[in-house]
């Protein structure tokens, strides 16, 4: 089985986790491709094609990226707007994500219990990743849960860290 993982990261100099995260990705090359739209495409103007190749090449897909503003990184939206088409995702012949597994994978920088209903912000990140978990109910692919890392503001040890990269790909593993 063999995994896609887009990686929307504006500021992956800066990161730590998501950067850890890719260290660990790239040792599996035969089971996981990592593909850094920002790295790919740092002009912002995307290969429509190319993209849509490189997901019917692969048997799951996962998102990576920060969560930006409670949603995506901006790149991330632009690919999800150009790349799952009509004819292509969804509608009339559009059944390339059709029963593929997707998930999010996801860094926040607040805490996990700022994420709940009597928390800080009021929602769950699962509702705050909705959106996502929608768009591939409609293209019919098998959207599986997110996996996620709280509390990148607040501080964070290495080993919580490579923990997590560890963990992350257990979770692309068990998809």
């Amino acid at each position: 089985m063999k995994t896609l993982v887009v990686v929307a990261h504006p500021g992956m100099e800066g990161s730590t986790v998501n950067k850890r995260w890719l260290e660990e990705l790239k040792k599996y090359p035969e089971q996981i491709t990592v593909h850094e739209l920002y790295k790919k495409y740092p002009d912002e103007k995307l290969n429509v094609q190319w993209e849509q190749e490189l997901i019917e090449t692969h048997d799951q897909v996962i998102l990576q990226f920060p969560v930006y503003w409670f949603n995506c990184p901006p790149l991330l939206k632009k690919w999800l707007d150009e790349v799952l088409l009509y004819g292509w995702a969804y509608g009339s012949g559009g059944d390339k994500l059709k029963d593929k597994k997707v998930a999010c994978a996801v860094s926040a920088g607040i805490t996990l219990e700022d994420y709940t209903s009597e928390g800080r912000y009021k929602y769950t990140l699962d509702e705050i990743l909705r959106p996502f978990e929608v768009t591939f109910l409609y293209t019919e692919a098998d959207y599986r849960p997110f996996f996620a890392f709280y509390g990148t503001e607040h501080g964070m040890s290495e080993q919580q860290v490579s923990l997590s990269a560890e963990d992350y790909v257990k979770f692309i593993h068990s998809l």
